[in-house]
């Protein structure tokens, strides 16, 4: 900071003035430098998009996949240039996201990813920085999480299943498949919310977790809705809740973990739409616009819904922070639970 009364103490009024002068010239370089680069941030986007835009995800099929193409075909119409889906798996989403991490921020590659994206660098290495690497553009979906158990457990609410865990601890276990996965974490989460101690049944996949659910070797699980719900209907298994903060719209009956015994918990699947880090703010806020109309759409909603999972819709800014909160909490559930990725 410029000391005035040192400056015209040691060299006078005249020289004081030179010094402001100067001054007052580097501070207008500054801000021209500025201006000249928000003005460009402000033409791109008033010219975006001139070419086609591509959309990364990963493979071919599930949800995720089919999510991605009705954003794509919604936002090839609403900016009249072509928005094609590209699928690279592999290393559990660590391939294609440093892909569009070192891609141009320039809006013409986006990642379309769940929370593996900020999760996995806390399971092992990963070729990105999740925080720093990208510019969050929206939450687009939500995968719903169920927390079912076998009907000969005596159970009809969250509470119930806390206390019984508590009378036996270790005496109960849960079915999950890929570690560090979504259920995973949120057995995990549960177990140190609720103070149980569970045992973990590890699987394969989902498929065959399942199977054994209803054949009544593992006690209970958390899965996909689009994974047990027909066992669910059946009778086969028996859902107690959501692990969502707030009740799904795909299943509008069943209560939420966090009303039915355990305060605070969620654990939601959520898939959202990021740019590489350093994109033009306003080519996000123009993303963001048009992905959240297209989300809110009834014939998008629809095709959500009949792919097993319900559209959200959010700001860069929630999104940046619904990153940051997961990292620090299942960061520490990750930790005393010394999970590490297979």
């Amino acid at each position: 900071m410029l000391d005035m009364r040192s400056i015209i103490l040691g060299g006078g009024a005249k020289s004081a003035i030179d010094e402001i002068k100067a001054m007052m010239k580097r501070l207008a370089g500054i801000l021209t430098m500025v201006t000249v680069a928000a003005l460009c941030d402000i033409v791109a986007a008033q010219n975006y998009p001139h070419k086609p835009i591509r959309i990364v995800t990963s493979e071919v099929g599930g949800s995720l996949d089919f999510s991605a193409r009705i954003v794509a075909q919604g936002l090839t119409g609403a900016l009249g240039q072509s928005v094609i889906v590209e699928n690279r798996g592999g290393a559990s989403g660590a391939i294609m996201a440093q892909m569009v991490a070192r891609a141009s921020p320039d809006g013409y590659t986006l990642l379309f990813y769940g929370s593996a994206l900020w999760i996995l660098p806390l399971l092992q290495a990963t070729p990105y920085d999740a925080i720093k690497d990208f510019a969050p553009i929206t939450a687009a979906i939500r995968s719903p999480t169920i927390l079912v158990v076998h009907p000969s457990l005596q159970v009809a609410s969250v509470k119930d299943l806390i206390a019984l865990a508590k009378s036996k601890p270790g005496g109960y276990n849960y079915a999950s498949s890929a570690t560090g996965g979504s259920a995973h974490l949120a057995a995990e989460l549960f177990k140190s919310m609720a103070g149980v101690n569970m045992v973990r049944i590890s699987y394969k996949g989902n498929g065959p977790a399942v199977n054994d659910l209803i054949a009544g070797q593992v006690h209970l699980m958390f899965s996909s809705a689009a994974g047990v719900m027909p066992h669910v209907k059946s009778g086969k298994v028996k859902a107690l809740a959501v692990t969502s903060a707030q009740p799904s719209e795909l299943l509008p009956a069943l209560p939420t973990v966090a009303a039915t015994g355990l305060p605070g918990f969620e654990a939601s699947t959520v898939y959202s739409i990021f740019a590489p880090a350093r994109t033009p703010a306003p080519l996000v806020t123009r993303l963001n616009r048009e992905i959240v109309q297209l989300l809110l759409r009834a014939d998008a909603k629809e095709r959500f819904f009949n792919a097993g999972v319900e559209p959200v819709g959010s700001t860069p800014d929630q999104l940046a922070a619904t990153m940051k909160s997961e990292v620090a909490s299942l960061g520490k559930v990750i930790k005393e639970a010394g999970i590490r990725a297979e």
